[in-house]
């Protein structure tokens, strides 16, 4: 066995507390290097008493690496433990003193789980992880009140420039519930909302203002409400990293210079603060003259800042936030945020938009999820573009779910299109049976799933402004047929726990197009058969025999030899189901 390739750390995902009766414990090996492992746990008070061990299952495999994992339930919420690896006639151990080929006594030198706290677990809202999501553009999304619309709005479905308003507000929203409703979903994510000179209100000139062109505070209460009436949460977005560069502290700033009470508020970099030859002399979003960053670590910007969450929640109840560039804001102004938002509803969810490993924002003290744009490459890489195998797919999918603990995994927020990025019918080049598969996939795997408005009807559109064309209501132009798929698989992640929670492992996965997946609780076993080809495919794969049904149609699907046979069309799937007795 590869020593240099085994590794644990007792520490965030490789050991962790799922719950306060459960802890996880991880382990990498390199890749089909070994055969067993096994994790040895005792109280390190009484050994004897309470030892156990356990066969660690192997959960997924990378291109280079396996990774095992084992469930423990410390009697007294606390162990040391240790782990022995086999591989033909090859004995390893691992404990935290290293490697050796006899086992250490226990339990000096062993790594410990520390004793399992309730307030150090990582939990996000209960609600949220049977959410299924919305996003709005507000301004694309319907004209409900054209008394507000701003100057210089066009007519509906125009296509979009960078600087076009279109007139969209709350009201529409509320004017359109009907569809939400009947999609299925029961959560939405506002893009921003509040006073804003452009159209995507990412340059914020007042926080504590709805913008005129969207309604008012008493409007969006009203459209709260009617959410929650009708089983809908409602998150908005936080732009707590810049603001408008017509903010008035900015303003003042660049007024008085030095003499400002609130150049403290910004990153200056000297004075006059200006753009020249088209570089500021201050920090901003991006190269962005328009939109100067925040000093988040300014006291008074972190009370203002906070403040105006907290306020927003108490007036209007909201479910929580999406915050902006949350990468580019301090930790310690995230972690005072989270214990503000906490204290006004246990249950707000925090979900903050960064692209890249995110952990170090997912250890229970900040967010409760991130914008998953990593899972969003993958799946349309594999199957919207084909741009690689499903072996490499099933691979780096694995390497993602390693990042994280599981209960991390479970909230992490999935989609596959947004307002930052191209559409999913584009990326599928206009083809459905590709976009079924990913919605498929979207559905069926772990995370939340996100639904962009307007994908349900096959809506297009390339880079910013493109993918932010208007929603399009007018029957002739909205595909139903593909409606009512999206209103079928969000049906049925919806009736199923095991969908929601369940173990994700992949069964076979190929060089070319083919995936088996499952998804398994202590209730329910689904798999997952997936032909991405443009040909007929016949997939098998040994199943437990007896009790398999088509989840979708209910018809009973017989495996006598205790292998499953499924025939697949171009483009096909099938989610198989059996209920565990």
């Amino acid at each position: 066995m590869q020593k240099e390739s085994i590794y644990h750390s007792p520490s965030h995902r490789w050991a962790y507390a799922y719950d306060t009766e459960t802890f996880h414990l991880r382990l990498k090996t390199k890749r089909d290097d070994v055969e067993r492992v096994f994790a040895i746990a005792g109280d390190k008070y009484d050994w004897e008493t309470y030892c156990q061990e356990i066969e660690m299952d192997h959960i997924a495999s990378d291109s280079l690496h396996d990774y095992w994992e084992a469930v423990i339930r410390p009697e007294f919420k606390r162990f040391s433990y240790g782990f022995r690896l086999q591989s033909g006639e090859e004995t390893l151990w691992l404990t935290e003193d290293g490697f050796s080929e006899e086992q250490p006594p226990p339990a000096g030198g062993y790594f410990e789980g520390h004793y399992i706290h309730a307030i150090d677990l990582f939990e996000a809202p209960e609600w949220a992880k049977e959410a299924v999501f919305y996003q709005i553009l507000p301004d694309r999304f319907e004209n409900g009140d054209p008394a507000s619309d701003p100057e210089g709005t066009l007519p509906w479905g125009e296509p979009p420039e960078g600087d076009s308003f279109f007139g969209g507000d709350l009201q529409g929203i509320i004017n359109r519930i009907g569809h939400l409703t009947e999609l299925g979903v029961n959560a939405v994510y506002l893009t921003p909302i509040f006073r804003s000179p452009s159209n995507h209100k990412y340059d914020t000139v007042d926080y504590r203002e709805v913008d005129p062109a969207f309604g008012d505070k008493e409007l969006l209460t009203k459209l709260v409400q009617v959410c929650h009436d009708n089983g809908i949460r409602v998150v908005l977005d936080a732009v707590f990293n810049h603001a408008s560069e017509q903010f008035p502290p900015f303003q003042d700033v660049l007024e008085k210079g030095e003499q400002s009470e609130y150049k403290d508020w910004f990153h200056l970099n000297g004075f006059p603060v200006e753009v020249r030859d088209g570089v500021p002399n201050y920090d901003t979003f991006g190269f962005y003259g328009n939109m100067p960053k925040l000093n988040t670590a300014n006291p008074d910007v972190k009370k203002y800042l906070i403040d105006t969450a907290v306020n927003w929640m108490k007036e209007t109840g909201i479910d929580g936030w999406r915050l902006d560039v949350a990468n580019e804001v301090d930790h310690h102004f995230w972690r005072d945020f989270r214990i503000a938002v906490k204290s006004v509803n246990k249950e707000a969810f925090i979900v903050g938009e960064v692209w890249s490993d995110s952990l170090r924002w997912l250890l229970g003290d900040q967010f409760d999820s991130v914008m998953n744009y990593p899972f969003t490459q993958l799946a349309l890489s594999f199957f919207a573009e084909r741009s690689i195998s499903s072996a490499r797919f099933a691979e780096e999918i694995n390497r993602l779910l390693m990042r994280y603990p599981q209960q991390t995994n479970e909230t992490l927020f999935n989609l596959l299109s947004s307002h930052d990025i191209p559409r999913v019918m584009t990326r599928c080049g206009g083809d459905t049976g590709r976009l079924k598969l990913a919605v498929v996939y979207l559905m069926t795997t772990m995370g939340l799933p996100c639904v962009y408005y307007g994908d349900e009807f096959g809506l297009e559109g390339g880079d910013d402004p493109d993918c932010r064309r208007c929603m399009t209501w007018n029957e002739e132009d909205q595909n139903w047929e593909l409606f009512d798929f999206y209103k079928l698989l969000i049906a049925l992640r919806k009736e199923h726990a095991a969908l929601r929670s369940g173990r994700y492992r992949v069964l076979s996965a190929g060089e070319g197009g083919s995936l088996i997946y499952e998804r398994l609780d202590g209730q329910e076993h689904f798999t997952v058969w997936m032909n991405r080809s443009d040909e007929p495919a016949e997939l098998s794969h040994p199943m437990i025999e007896g009790g398999w049904r088509d989840a979708l149609s209910g018809e009973e699907i017989d495996n006598p030899d205790g292998k499953l046979v499924i025939q697949l069309e171009p483009s096909g799937y099938r989610i198989v189901w059996r209920k565990i007795e």
